[in-house]
């Protein structure tokens, strides 16, 4: 991706590319690559394979105060996130992680600081980004917390509702200028099932809109559709009807008789390859690669080069 030159130099080490390698993390917060990064389908085995280094997951743990907005799908993420914590601990596959490394909690008490809006209790990112006012929302939420060095909003069905330029681009810029210290994540919406051209499928063309926002531009991407596409295995699923719960048309009939996901599921050892979770509007193994996705892109904000 080609994004703008950051003044900023960062001098990262990185000393092989599997489990073994050294890292030498940023102290400085989240950092302003001269190339943001995007969290989608490329990445997800990242983490399952064990090619992020423990340090690099705990850089982020204790660096990262995230806040985030978002509603019944955004929560896959979280809840994969629950999810994996546990499944870590048990599985000898991630014994190199130690015991609750991916914990997290909203006030950072216990591992990561991740602020959940949804489910904290508070007024505080309470909504998604598709609602009028989650500009107002951050703004509400970063000038109580002034801890909070990243800012993520998940959408929930209105990223081809809304006029993309006055209702997202241009506030996230607005805010962005205004609070210089802190990273925002940028979203795509979830996939409900259109063909696999953006003329025909408002949902992708809104979709791509935003990708082509955040390359042009730099900006960090949690690109949510796009996991959603593909299974663990790379299997690709979008030119299939696929839609967020992970069906699909297996036989070109344009009937959804299949569901990557369950197969997926059905075909691995739980526990083993994947964990039981939340995972609203659709199936676990589609939240445990969200979760992965999720810490790949934290220990890139933290300085893992990847």
């Amino acid at each position: 991706m080609k994004g703008i030159i950051s003044p900023i130099v960062l001098f990262l080490i990185v000393t092989g590319t599997g489990c073994g390698g050294m890292f030498t993390p940023n102290t400085d917060g989240p950092p302003d690559f001269p190339a943001a990064s995007t969290a989608d389908h490329s990445i997800t085995r990242s983490l399952y394979d064990g090619q992020i280094p423990p340090a690099a997951i705990q850089q982020a743990v204790d660096t990262l105060h995230i806040g985030y907005g978002h509603t019944s799908h955004g929560s896959q993420i979280t809840d994969g996130m629950s999810g994996l914590v546990a499944f870590a601990n048990n599985n000898g596959n991630w014994s190199q992680y130690g015991t609750d490394l991916f914990a997290w909690s909203h006030d950072g008490s216990a591992g990561l600081h991740l602020f959940d809006g949804y489910t904290s209790g508070t007024s505080y990112l309470e909504d998604d980004c598709g609602v009028s006012g989650w500009d107002e929302e951050t703004r509400e939420y970063l000038d109580s917390h002034p801890s909070c060095n990243v800012i993520m909003w998940s959408w929930c069905g209105q990223v081809n509702e809304v006029n993309l330029t006055t209702h997202y681009l241009e506030p996230m810029a607005a805010l962005e200028t205004e609070y210089p210290d802190v990273t925002f994540i940028y979203m795509t919406g979830h996939l409900e099932g259109g063909p696999d051209d953006p003329a025909l499928n408002s949902v992708l063309a809104s979709n791509n809109v935003i990708r082509d926002y955040c390359e042009a531009n730099g900006k960090w991407l949690y690109d949510f559709a796009d996991i959603e596409k593909y299974n663990l295995d790379g299997e690709y699923f979008g030119d299939k009807l696929a839609t967020d719960g992970c069906a699909y048309d297996s036989d070109g009939d344009n009937y959804r008789d299949g569901n990557w996901a369950q197969e997926w599921q059905n075909s691995h050892t739980e526990n083993t390859d994947w964990y039981s979770c939340g995972a609203a509007h659709s199936l676990p193994v589609n939240a445990n690669q969200k979760a992965y996705a999720a810490w790949w892109l934290f220990a890139r904000l933290a300085g893992w080069e990847g």
